[in-house]
């Protein structure tokens, strides 16, 4: 976009002042002013870091915009009402779901509010490209998005570049009676989710080197200096199945009837082989006809700037983790064409749109400070959407910590911050032997490398490397199912009373992770089968996912919804492992190694001690905490779903 660096100019209208002699004696009239028609501001649609000292002046006129406009549908209060009502077990509305086509019956925007709102979009001069039940895409030059909105669109520096964005918030006409929600895309930022137009191959082959505990604490570094006042195990290789399904409860429970949703971006093209050769070598249960699905967009787009292949793995992770907590769930995976915000907001829209799952698992996600007002309400009003149809939407909660260490600031990851949604935390978790839960800590990992002489650890006990994400939101207001279970010093560390984050918990540590199987470029570029230990709240999402699966057959098969109010209900209970930090009272460790390369001895071998319970700022202490909210779930959690 090119910025113009001259005067700023006014295109809110032109005002010529003639000047004119008085003649003695004349009358001075003052001309009647033509009444602008009055306008509705949609709050939010200014960025935070628009500023004036930012501010480059205007954008050109003839740079071209795309947009979407967000429609309210016909009751949005009511919507927000309804979808609290039918979570909520206290409510004689309790899990009294609608059907898709009945929601967009009672709350979807209106045939007569679509053609108002697009007319008023083409009277404008932006050209309709596009519509789904929740949007209309538009596009046009900024001059015809300017008058649309009722705003200027100026050029601002960011992070060292330049992006467009409205000078004020933009406005509709209020003839429209709120039937515009919010308008996405003025502004120019990169909204995107961490994770050519044709997919490339998969990434390069990853292994972990040994030697490996069988489960946690079976080998111990003995040959290796002491860490934390003795000698520390080695990692275990990664949990499967049926070790994670001990831990958290499964029973005899395997989420037949229940059906679990995948998001991510792109989508793997191996992952039906790799899935099944992963159950097949690690005694779940296989996959009957039809059990796992995939939903895929016509096109990918940005596969570069998103790095596609990097995507299969986190597809991989979150399909087979599903399975192994819940092996008779069907699994639909719903590729996103891009990493950015809108087109995860359409898969999104597809679950919700076609009730293709009661429960969304969403291992992806952004820093609070990048989301905007606007991408928020979408996102909300998706959730809501879900919620009254007995969707529940779970999200990982971060791999950074307080996310000071990768952003300077404290704050935390969105859309796991949503009022609307279950921000899914993270743990180390011990199982040992014959498949015995021991304990769990929060995740939280500081490294330090074995010195050259093998005789001491290098800087112990290390620099901040990775920990479950968690806080308190500056942005979300407190939701009244954490009143009265998050402490007052947690709700309120930014003023107020807000939204703190995560709900629940489950493993996520990559050094006490998950065994996945996948298909991989080797060293000589043929592709090949190929396993590694992987963790991060990308993977306590698809566990939880799993374990809700459990519940909802367990509970005969009701949908169990937005799941938090009925979460939080049951916290103080025996149905939650409480984790703590130390939960042996002493400082844990495992010792970790790596190949030099990734693949191979070859070029030598990387060997680290990792801590486990040191997350940033944060800590897991007795009770609610911003590591692992209420807890991770216990045998008896699934079996208080039993009616």
């Amino acid at each position: 976009m090119r910025s113009n660096r001259g005067a700023r100019r006014t295109r809110a209208g032109l005002s010529i002042a003639a000047t004119l002699p008085l003649l003695a004696g004349a009358l001075a009239l003052a001309a009647p002013a033509h009444a602008q028609p009055s306008r509705d501001t949609l709050s939010g649609t200014r960025p935070l870091w628009a500023t004036g000292s930012a501010d480059k002046g205007d954008t050109a006129d003839g740079g071209k915009v795309s947009a979407r406009v967000y429609l309210a549908g016909r009751d949005a209060k009511g919507l927000a009402a309804y979808a609290k009502a039918v979570a909520d077990p206290s409510s004689a509305t309790y899990q009294k779901y609608l059907s898709a086509k009945e929601a967009r019956s009672r709350f979807g925007a209106t045939k007569e509010q679509i053609a108002e709102v697009t007319a008023w979009l083409k009277s404008a001069g932006l050209t309709v490209t596009g519509s789904t039940a929740h949007y209309l895409s538009v596009s046009g030059d900024v001059a015809a998005t300017e008058k649309a909105f009722g705003t200027q669109l100026h050029d601002y520096t960011k992070g060292g570049h330049t992006y467009r964005a409205p000078s004020a918030a933009a406005s509709v006409p209020a003839s429209l009676d709120g039937a515009v929600l919010t308008v996405t895309g003025l502004d120019s930022a990169p909204h995107k989710a961490a994770k050519q137009d044709q997919l490339p191959p998969p990434s390069a082959v990853f292994r972990n080197a040994g030697p490996f505990s069988t489960y946690y604490g079976s080998k111990t570094a003995s040959t290796l200096p002491d860490a934390y006042g003795g000698k520390v195990p080695y990692a275990p290789k990664g949990y499967t199945g049926k070790q994670l399904r001990a831990a958290y409860g499964a029973g005899k429970a395997t989420g037949k009837g229940a059906k679990v949703a995948i998001t991510d971006a792109y989508a793997s093209p191996t992952i039906a082989k790799d899935a099944a050769t992963y159950a097949k070598k690690h005694g779940d249960a296989g996959y009957n006809t039809g059990q796992l699905k995939q939903v895929l967009p016509k096109k990918y787009t940005k596969t570069k700037e998103c790095d596609a292949a990097g995507w299969y793995g986190e597809e991989t992770l979150d399909v087979e983790a599903v399975h192994a907590t819940a092996p008779a769930a069907d699994i639909t995976y719903v590729g996103a064409a891009s990493c950015y915000d809108d087109d995860l907001l359409d898969s999104l829209g597809k679950v919700v749109d076609n009730h293709l799952a009661d429960i969304v698992s969403n291992s992806w996600g952004d820093i609070e400070a990048n989301q905007t007002p606007e991408l928020a309400a979408a996102y909300d009003q998706v959730f809501q959407l879900g919620a009254v149809e007995g969707i529940g939407f779970y999200f990982s909660s971060g791999d950074n910590g307080d996310n000071v260490a990768s952003t300077g600031t404290k704050q935390v990851d969105t859309p796991a911050n949503s009022a609307w949604v279950t921000a899914v935390g993270g743990t180390s978790l011990a199982v040992g032997k014959g498949d015995r839960y021991q304990w769990e800590t929060g995740w939280g990992t500081l490294k330090s490398n074995l010195a050259a002489d093998s005789k001491s650890w290098t800087d112990f006990p290390g620099a901040y490397t990775s920990g479950a994400g968690g806080g308190t939101s500056k942005t979300v207001a407190q939701p009244d199912y954490q009143k009265g279970v998050v402490p007052d010093a947690l709700a309120g560390a930014n003023g107020g009373k807000n939204r703190v984050v995560p709900d629940i918990s489950a493993i996520a540590d990559p050094n006490t992770g998950f065994l996945v199987g996948q298909t991989q470029t080797l060293p000589d570029g043929s592709l090949g089968y190929d396993e590694y230990r992987i963790g991060g709240t990308s993977l306590a999402a698809p566990v939880v996912a799993g374990v809700q699966a459990l519940a909802q057959q367990t509970g005969g098969g009701k949908p169990l919804g937005f799941a938090n109010p009925a979460i939080y209900e049951r916290y103080g209970s025996a149905k939650y492992h409480d984790v703590v930090d130390k939960p042996t009272g002493k400082d844990l460790a495992v010792v970790r190694v790596d190949y030099a390369n990734s693949y191979d001895s070859s070029e030598g071998l990387l060997t680290s001690v990792r801590s486990l319970g040191k997350d940033a700022s944060l800590k897991a202490v007795r009770g609610y905490d911003d590591v692992t909210g209420v807890g991770s779930p216990a045998p008896g959690y699934v079996n208080s779903y039993r009616r």
